[in-house]
C-alpha cells in the first residue's frame, strides 16, 4: 500500500498548484470560446472585481448578505444543538422531531424559498433559509455524537454522582468534538449556498442575490463570475475563522 502521509506545507503547495492548473484550463477555455457573454476569462473577472470593490454598493451588498447568512447559521447551530441535547435525553422528543427533520432534509431548497416568500419579508428570507438548511445537519451530527458517548464513562460518572451539567462539560463535549467540527464545516458552505439562492429568487434590495440576478438579466458574465468568486472567498474565509475559534474554545475547555 502506498504511503499517503503528507506534510501540511506539501498539501498547501499541491492545492495551490491545483488551483493554478484550474485557472489555466479556465483561461484556455475562455480563449477558445472567445465569447465573453458565455464564459468570461479569469483575467476579465479579476478586472471586473477590481472595479467592483471601489464601489460603495459592493461593500453594502456584501455586508447585507453576510450578516443575514451568518445570523441564520448561528441560530441553526444553537437551536440545532439544543434540540439534539433534548432528543438525546428524552426519546419522545427525538420521535417528535423525526418527521420535521426528515422533511427538511428531503425537500428541495427552492421549494422552501418559494413557500417562504409567502410568509416572510424578502430581506429576512436568507436568514430563515440558511437556518432551515443547517438545522438538520447540526441536529443529526450532534445527536449522533451524544448517542455514541462511551457508556463506561457515563457509568463511572454515575458512580461518582456527577451532575448532568458536569457530565456534559467533561464527558459529552470532548466526545462531541469530531461530530460538531464536521457538522460546522459542512453546514457553513450550505448556509452560504442556500442563503444566496434565497436572495436570487427573492431579490431583496441591496443584496448579493439581487446583483447576481441583475448580472444574469443583462448577460454580464464577468460580473456574475466576479460575485461568485467573492461568495466563495468570503465563505471559505469565514469557515476558516469560525473553525479556528471552535478549536480555540475546545482547547480552553480541555485546559479546565
Amino acid at each position: 500500500m502506498m504511503n499517503r502521509s503528507k506534510t501540511p506545507k506539501r498539501i498547501r503547495i499541491e492545492r495551490l498548484c491545483a488551483v493554478f492548473i484550474a485557472l489555466l484550463i479556465w483561461q484556455a477555455a475562455a480563449m477558445l470560446l472567445n465569447e465573453t457573454v458565455l464564459l468570461a476569462s479569469p483575467i476579465r473577472v479579476v478586472r471586473e472585481l477590481g472595479v467592483m470593490v471601489t464601489e460603495a454598493g459592493f461593500w453594502s451588498a456584501l455586508w447585507f448578505s453576510f450578516r443575514r447568512i451568518v445570523t441564520g447559521f448561528m441560530l441553526a447551530l444553537s437551536i440545532g444543538a439544543v434540540l439534539a441535547v433534548a432528543a438525546a435525553r428524552f426519546r419522545m422528543i427525538e420521535s417528535l422531531l423525526w418527521p420535521f427533520i426528515s422533511v427538511i432534509k428531503s425537500t428541495p431548497v427552492a421549494s422552501f424559498i418559494i413557500l417562504c416568500l409567502i410568509w416572510l419579508r424578502v430581506e429576512n428570507l436568507s436568514i430563515f433559509i440558511s437556518f432551515l438548511m443547517v438545522v438538520p445537519i447540526i441536529y443529526t451530527n450532534v445527536l449522533q455524537g451524544l448517542l455514541a458517548t462511551d457508556k463506561k464513562l457515563l457509568e463511572m460518572a454515575n458512580v461518582f454522582q456527577l451532575s448532568w451539567g458536569k457530565q456534559f462539560v467533561y464527558i459529552y463535549l470532548p466526545q462531541l468534538k469530531p461530530y460538531l467540527l464536521s457538522a460546522c464545516s459542512l453546514s457553513l458552505g450550505i448556509a452560504w449556498k442556500s442563503g444566496v439562492a434565497a436572495e436570487v429568487i427573492g431579490i431583496p434590495d441591496g443584496s448579493i442575490g439581487e446583483l447576481l440576478y441583475k448580472a444574469k438579466l443583462y448577460l454580464d458574465s464577468p460580473q456574475l463570475f466576479a460575485w461568485t468568486a467573492v461568495i466563495i472567498v468570503v465563505s471559505i474565509a469565514f469557515e476558516k475563522l469560525f473553525m479556528r475559534l471552535l478549536h480555540y474554545i475546545y482547547k480552553r475547555l480541555e485546559a479546565l
